[in-house]
């Protein structure tokens, strides 16, 4: 058997693992078959060819074999295969080494001089190694050619010593029979194994970029997920806000509204009164909305937003006492009771006690029969807790959209503290919340 001449393999890691190996490459695409029926063809053409510029290099004559064409058949039937490398590519490698083997055997003058045979076994080892989904299979039908291959060098060496073919003029450290032995050995062996890790080598490097493709993918579908997570998040916080703001006022104008409607022919001072607080709750509400939205709209300085009243005061727990002289003032009797001093809360903390009296209050007066309601506040060693209850039962009326108790809940939930809303044993309904504060109150005591 002629050796094979070979160029340089790049070296690389092997790739390994129960989870890479369970991989499977992608199919071929259309434009990569179509580039292989191109590269196979014209390898076929060139491997005719390089059968004819053998045959004229050779210094004696040679048989060209059956109808005096075989040689050019087989030199280019041995690249056809390759058409289909990466679609079929076990297959492939299988076909290729038997034709390697045939056309070595009847045309040996063309098989050691034509590079294009030799390049056609290369390629279809490293398809087979790159491009086959049964890794198994790929590995049985390696360790299958490589057997035949090396099988049939050894043959060939048999054969060389009986015929003692090989002998040389020369008397170096071994014989000519061992040194041609070794070096053909080595040439061979670098030949079939470097295709092999050459093709691994690209099987790797193909699953890797998949991997990292995969990656970038979720990574592009999380970050979608959480954009529109924190679009329904903002959501529900204007929601939870808007219905606190205009829950409260609008049913503070209703009530009023009734009020005055009742009393206009009898008592017009006080349907008077009763206008001037549905003035004065409207302009609080419209303050208020604007406030919440320069708020959700301070980030991008180029909306134009009307600045809220600077003068208005926030809402806030130390502004219980002006909610609660403002409720009274609407047929419902609310007391207040104060635990502890009351020291500086964080802003967010401060403003949710606040909300959720104010929200308590609302569903009293809209959903309730209580004439009275008490709130208690308390500062504790490390929390503050708030607490509505009221002396009425649910009216026969529909109860509303109960979206007031889940916004309680839902701030509360944020903030990492309890809630508890519903009927009281002893009668009528109750909110109580606890907002742990981190750290302690930290900060001076109110004014």
């Amino acid at each position: 058997m002629a050796t094979l001449e070979l160029g340089s393999t790049p070296a690389a890691p092997p790739v390994t693992g129960a989870t890479v190996e369970a991989w499977q490459r992608p199919r071929p695409t259309r434009q990569q078959q179509r580039a292989d029926i191109l590269l196979g063809l014209a390898l076929a053409v060139l491997g005719a060819l390089g059968t004819e510029l053998a045959r004229g290099a050779f210094p004696e004559p040679v048989d060209l074999g059956i109808g005096g064409v075989e040689a050019y058949v087989l030199s280019a039937a041995v690249a056809l295969p390759l058409c289909l490398r990466r679609r079929y590519p076990i297959p492939v490698m299988l076909a290729v080494a038997v034709l390697f083997i045939v056309s070595g055997e009847r045309a040996m003058f063309a098989f050691g001089g034509n590079l294009v045979t030799q390049a056609s076994m290369f390629m279809a080892i490293y398809a087979a190694t790159a491009w086959s989904r049964d890794r198994r299979l790929m590995k049985a039908s390696v360790v299958l050619v490589y057997l035949a291959m090396f099988g049939w060098l050894a043959l060939n060496f048999i054969e060389a010593l009986r015929a003692n073919s090989i002998e040389g003029p020369n008397k170096a450290l071994l014989s000519p029979y061992v040194s041609n032995v070794i070096l053909s050995l080595a040439l061979n062996g670098l030949y079939f194994f470097g295709a092999y890790f050459w093709g691994r080598t690209a099987w790797g490097i193909a699953r890797q970029r998949q991997e990292l493709e995969s990656q970038a993918a979720e990574l592009a579908a999380q970050q979608e997920a959480n954009a529109r997570r924190a679009v329904i998040d903002e959501r529900l916080r204007i929601s939870r806000e808007l219905h606190d703001v205009v829950a409260h006022h609008i049913s503070s104008i209703g009530v009023q509204a009734g009020g005055a409607r009742r009393v206009m022919e009898k008592d017009p001072e006080a349907a008077k009164n009763a206008l001037g607080v549905i003035e004065e709750s409207s302009r609080t509400a419209v303050n208020e909305m604007r406030q919440l939205l320069g708020m959700l709209r301070a980030a991008d300085p180029d909306l134009d937003v009307e600045a809220p009243d600077a003068k208005a005061p926030q809402a806030g727990a130390d502004r219980l006492p002006a909610l609660i002289a403002e409720v009274n003032g609407e047929g419902l009797e609310v007391g207040f009771h104060q635990i502890g001093a009351p020291l500086q809360l964080p802003k967010t903390v401060s403003v949710s006690v606040y909300r959720i009296a104010q929200e308590a209050l609302t569903n009293v007066r809209r959903h309730s029969t209580a004439r009275s309601a008490h709130i208690t506040l308390r500062y504790l060693a490390d929390a503050v807790e708030l607490e509505v209850i009221d002396d009425g039962r649910p009216k026969h009326a529909p109860v509303g959209s109960r979206l007031g108790h889940v916004g309680i809940r839902e701030r509360v939930g944020l903030l990492g503290g309890e809630s508890e809303i519903g009927p009281r044993p002893v009668g009528g309904f109750r909110v109580r919340v606890r907002i742990p504060v981190q750290g302690g109150f930290e900060g001076k005591e109110n004014e």
